[in-house]
């Protein structure tokens, strides 16, 4: 269970970002929804470095918990780290490492250049703007609630639920609905918006893992 939910941080999201452009006749997006998430996007690229800590909750479709995972996630431009309980992603802008700690094995792999790319900074920038009609539901409390439904129908997933908090603009929870039934809840908290990140925790330090066999697809 444990490398299956580390896993799912990147696999799930990766179906969000292949790009697709909307048919024609299949609607237009909501125009409130747009401005919320292009101030999002606008204020994200604007940080130099961000740590930020997330939690991983898998429900099925009855609500009933099928597991959760906390970790911590680093960006700096193209560079990101990610660290969960048995597994650390680095990335350096060129090269991905991708360790799993319980296997002592890391695979490297360059970067693909492609707009379909998973990038932790996708996440929080405009991945929304050629995958999605989108919407604004609600505003609670300061939260806004906006949909977002794949144009392409082949998606494992039918919809997924963004919450912005209004006043900082920063996406705070985002929910994936699957076909199946289950649901996927990837909630942010103590982002640090002013880090300081030095460009040696992008990548992979052999020397701090002694016994990790490395593979290299590169």
């Amino acid at each position: 269970m444990k490398k299956v939910i580390g896993g799912l941080f990147l696999t799930v999201l990766t179906s969000l970002l292949v790009n697709a452009q909307p048919p024609k006749g299949m609607g237009k997006s909501d125009p409130d929804a747009k401005k919320i998430l292009d101030a999002v996007s606008t204020k994200f690229k604007s940080f130099k470095a961000v740590q930020s800590k997330f939690t991983l909750k898998i429900e099925n479709s009855a609500g009933a918990s099928l597991g959760s995972k906390n970790g911590t996630v680093y960006m700096k431009g193209k560079k990101y780290r990610i660290s969960v309980t048995g597994q650390e992603i680095f990335c350096d802008g060129i090269n991905v490492w991708t360790l799993d700690k319980t296997a002592k094995e890391v695979t490297i792999s360059k970067v693909d250049a492609s707009s379909s790319t998973i990038t932790p900074q996708k996440l929080f920038t405009n991945f929304y703007d050629k995958d999605f009609l989108y919407r604004l539901n609600s505003e609670t409390k300061g939260i806004q609630e906006i949909e977002l439904t794949p144009i392409d129908k082949s998606k494992p997933f039918h919809k997924v639920l963004v919450y912005i908090n209004k006043a900082s603009q920063t996406i705070t929870s985002t929910k994936v609905f699957e076909k199946t039934g289950n649901r996927y809840t990837y909630s942010v908290s103590g982002m640090n918006t002013n880090a300081t990140v030095a460009d040696a925790q992008f990548v992979f330090d052999a020397k701090k893992y002694p016994g990790v066999e490395v593979v290299d697809l590169r």
